[in-house]
């Protein structure tokens, strides 16, 4: 079976101002990984091949991460980027599709369910991003470094040279804080997130995203919508609190929620098996 590094990536024309680096693998039925703030398609490069040898496996690079090509006017808050997986879904007429997501892509997952009930099959929302009470929130609930360099982010200038200064080292400890084991944060999947960060505009976005903080929070207020069935899927030790995920699972019709043990906010990478377990047994 092919996996998802050996899988050619392919850039997916929308429109003039909007692209996405896709790729698919497997054969079945669809499924859409959508991956987390400041990651991209590789996050998920042990989790989708487990999931492609019973279905045709698609992901994709959001707007403005990893090689997706960089809009420096687009606001880059929920409501883009949940226009932007919707425009990809219809692009390439998607139907009858499993939508997963972590993060910010388990929000999306959500969102779009809730826009487009006549493709959307299921949707597994894994530690979703819908909980801000203040700018990027949850990655400051990491560790007291995130808390500092994250929280620096939003004053003008200081927030650009933090920024700038930013290095594999300290991306690896902001991004350890949501690990329920941070040696499970592969080295050369850091590499590639670094190497990533230092494309022109790529730090703008980062920022972007988080000063949209407001809009992943608003994120709930579609959840009533959705009529596919919904798991909710945390990590014991991720960002989100007990109240929080309880107040997301009673907006959602039906919906079931499962907690992986020993397992931070970014599962798909430390509790991949596992992860594919849940899923697979309930697709």
């Amino acid at each position: 079976m092919l996996s998802l590094i050996e899988a050619r990536p392919t850039l997916l024309k929308i429109s003039d101002a909007l692209s996405l680096r896709f790729q698919k693998i497997g054969n079945g039925p669809p499924l859409l990984l959508l991956h987390t703030i400041r990651t991209q398609l590789e996050y998920f490069r042990s989790l989708a091949p487990l999931l492609a040898k019973s279905h045709t496996v698609y992901t994709i690079d959001l707007p403005g991460h990893g090689h997706s090509p960089i809009d420096p006017s687009a606001s880059f808050d929920e409501p883009y980027f949940r226009q932007a997986v919707i425009r990809f879904i219809e692009e390439l007429n998607l139907s009858a599709l499993t939508l997963i997501g972590e993060s910010i892509g388990g929000a999306l997952a959500l969102t779009v369910a809730a826009a487009l009930p006549q493709r959307v099959k299921r949707v597994y929302a894994i530690n979703p991003y819908d909980y801000e009470t203040r700018y990027g929130d949850g990655i400051r609930r990491g560790n007291r470094l995130a808390n500092f360099i994250i929280g620096s982010l939003q004053i003008p200038v200081l927030g650009a040279v933090n920024a700038a200064l930013e290095n594999k080292m300290i991306l690896g400890k902001i991004m350890g804080g949501g690990y329920h084991d941070p040696r499970k944060l592969p080295a050369d999947l850091l590499a590639e997130f670094d190497e990533v960060a230092h494309r022109p505009g790529y730090k703008l976005v980062a920022r972007k995203v988080l000063a949209g903080w407001r809009s992943w929070r608003k994120a709930r207020d579609e959840y009533r919508l959705i009529s596919a069935p919904v798991t909710l899927i945390y990590g014991d030790s991720d960002w989100s609190r007990p109240n929080e995920r309880e107040r997301t699972r009673s907006l959602i019709p039906a919906a079931q929620m499962v907690t992986l043990k020993n397992t931070g906010h970014f599962s798909a990478v430390e509790s991949p098996l596992e992860l594919a377990r849940v899923i697979l047994a309930t697709e």
